[in-house]
């Protein structure tokens, strides 16, 4: 791939920051660890399971003015590898204080699991015997069995309450550049207790044959010649782009937007307004599950929650000019703490550019001659962040007529399982090599500001018009707008057959003709949680049972599946949180989307799976009083040119 034009890198700033939501810096993690430290909280055997910045409650953020002092804190969740006790803290970086500290009660969640536990899995099963001997039994070497720990959820297991637990199963590796994925170990996994550093018990199912075929996707033996005849493709912006960065903050085309990042959330958009006007206060992906669907005694409880239970944006990749990003470049770096509490900048980790999209709006007019064309643009903000065996990429939208949307890109690699003629919930990828059924569920957190704090919600949807008097030809359809009063009447479901929708609207202000000022939520509508209503994983992640909940705003209420999720038996987050049933009707709200995908794995998607989107649009509905984008001006050049030629439909 050709690209010739400049990078341009933004680093977050050293100094002291000057507003509340700048990123994090390298000093202030010192500080934080520091303040620890001198606290009596960090030993030999201490790590840092979570690590990042706790927000001032929206009030004092939207009063802070320029020169004004700053308060920056930090939360950070200590686990001590000896003894499995955990404290959640607060510091004040900006006074080297420490706010709070409590004590985790593990019997109802535990921090997520960190690098230096997953060092240890193969060490923990290469000393049990019953392992090593059910590895022997179908004739494979212990000492090329890759191991894979993973979340353990929450069972009819009593013994585990409060114990770190995770399972494992095996993948056999030939050699060093051998893809352990094409070589699941079916039939047998292992429960490890992380703390104990031992192996609870081996559940040896049944002896099936591991598959045998490669799956090196970077194998040119495997992959065999590539394609020819892509020419180079330039994007050039001669002039430079179109925003400006200053810190976190980018302006562009009447937007305004801080971009913050943490090892939980990932990339997280704060304040963003068009042309002065609030929309959203604050927008992330605050969670994010994998439920598997596999009933066998072995898979049963595969279901991970990638951003509480693993912080996956901790990986993000420090992203590549003319690879993950294309065009004139500008990165932000992004500060996150490793598990010894030490800042780790990942480099270019937030990817800002521009993209053409097509055309925004066009009209060749029958009886005028008139004809135009203009086109589209996007700003998007951008990172990348593997988790095992998959890529997610996650994309916010910033368009020239006032729409933003978000995109989650799925790549990687699909995880894996032996194939049989049992197999009735896995799709044969290759011979003998299975890839469960599964869904990817992601949790938006949008905290809505339109026009103003106070907001509420509406369900539009189409409703047909029975045939009769005044509908007798039977074409007839109207809107029909619910207004959502409650947080449990709130608690809605997506349906495409009636186009239905969520509009999120001022109840303040309203535009020229008379219309409350909005935004549309249009959701893609594709299936919620699967799994059946009395199932473990439902009461875990029951905000993936609905494609929308709407809350009164909180400071503490962040994260949709509760604070700690790992092994958290259910009941957390949402369901917590709306049972008290706050009005939310004129509030200052908080919107949660749910939404993903249901995957049915093919043959196409080994040995590394082609990109698969999912996402959601927020639309301007009413906050504008015409189109925003008839001011865009039209393409210069020689490229483009109107005929003014008209079709001759009217419609």
């Amino acid at each position: 791939m050709t690209v010739t034009e400049p990078t341009r890198t933004a680093n977050p700033p050293t100094r002291t920051p000057d507003h509340p939501l700048e990123m994090t810096t390298e000093e202030e993690v010192h500080r934080v660890r520091e303040v620890l430290a001198s606290e009596g909280l960090l030993t030999e055997h201490v790590r840092f399971a979570f690590f990042a910045p706790e927000e001032p409650a929206k009030p004092e953020v939207l009063a802070h003015r320029d020169g004004a002092p700053v308060d920056r804190r930090f939360r950070a969740v200590l686990l001590d590898l000896a003894t499995g006790r955990s404290t959640d803290n607060v510091v004040a970086a900006s006074t080297s204080t420490l706010v709070s500290s409590v004590e985790v009660d593990t019997s109802k969640g535990q921090p997520p699991i960190i690098d230096a536990e997953f060092e240890l899995i193969e060490d923990i099963l290469n000393a049990s015997e019953e392992w090593k001997a059910a590895l022997r039994k179908r004739g494979l070497d212990p000492a090329n069995a890759r191991a894979v720990p993973l979340s353990a959820g929450v069972y009819d297991y009593p013994d585990e309450v409060g114990r770190r637990i995770v399972r494992s199963f095996a993948f056999m590796q030939d050699h060093e550049k051998d893809s352990p994925w094409a070589h699941p170990v079916d039939g047998l996994v292992a429960y490890v207790d992380l703390t104990a550093r031992s192996v609870d018990r081996v559940i040896d199912e049944a002896v099936i044959p591991v598959p045998q075929e490669a799956g090196n996707f970077d194998d040119p033996a495997q992959v065999g010649p590539q394609r020819t005849g892509l020419k180079p493709i330039e994007i050039t912006q001669p002039e430079g782009v179109s925003f400006t960065v200053e810190g976190n903050r980018v302006r562009w085309q009447n937007w305004d937007v801080r971009l913050g990042f943490n090892e939980r959330e990932g990339l997280t958009l704060h304040q963003l307004s068009y042309d002065g006007r609030p929309i959203l206060y604050r927008a992330s992906i605050a969670e994010m599950v994998v439920p598997y669907a596999d009933p066998s005694p072995v898979r049963f409880w595969q279901n991970y929650f990638d951003c509480g239970e693993y912080m996956f944006a901790r990986y993000a990749n420090s992203l590549e000019r003319g690879c993950d990003c294309l065009g004139d470049i500008t990165y932000l770096d992004a500060v996150i703490a490793d598990d010894l509490g030490q800042p780790r900048t990942i480099n270019n980790a937030i990817c800002l550019h521009e993209e053409d999209h097509g055309v925004v709006w066009k009209h060749s007019e029958m009886f005028t001659g008139a004809a135009e064309t203009r086109r589209q643009r996007r700003m998007v903000f951008s990172y990348f962040t593997p988790i095992g065996n998959y890529d997610y990429g996650f994309y916010w939208y910033l368009y020239l007529d006032g729409t933003i949307q978000f995109e989650a890109k799925a790549t990687g690699i699909v995880f894996t399982s032996a194939y049989g003629p049992d197999s009735e919930y896995a799709t044969e990828i290759a011979p003998g090599l299975g890839a469960p059924y599964h869904q990817h569920l992601f949790a938006a957190r949008l905290d809505t500001m339109i026009d103003g704090a106070a907001n509420a919600v509406d369900e539009v949807e189409a409703v047909p018009v029975p045939m009769g008097p005044g509908n007798p030809y039977g074409n007839a359809f109207r809107q029909g707008r619910t207004r959502l009063t409650s947080e449990a009447g709130a608690q809605r479901l997506a349906d495409n057959s009636r186009a239905r929708a969520w509009h999120i609207v001022s109840t303040e202000n309203r535009n020229r003709l008379g219309q409350p000022t909005g935004y549309v939520l249009r959701p893609e509508g594709q299936p919620a949680m699967l799994a059946d209503q009395a199932s473990s994983i439902r009461a875990r992640a029951a905000f993936a049972t609905k494609h929308l909940w709407v809350t009164r705003y909180d400071p503490a209420q962040r994260y949709p599946a509760g604070d700690f999720v790992n092994q958290n038996p259910g009941g957390s987050g949402l369901p917590e949180w709306t049972a008290a049933d706050r009005p939310v009707d004129g509030e200052d709200i908080v919107v949660w989307h749910s939404f993903g995908t249901t995957h049915f794995p093919r043959p196409e998607d080994w040995p590394v799976m082609p990109v698969d989107y999912t996402g959601f649009t927020l639309k301007p509905s009413g906050f504008f009083d015409r189109n925003p984008a008839l001011d865009v001006p039209p393409t210069g050049g020689a490229h483009c040119a109107s005929n003014g030629q008209g079709n001759g439909h009217v419609g």
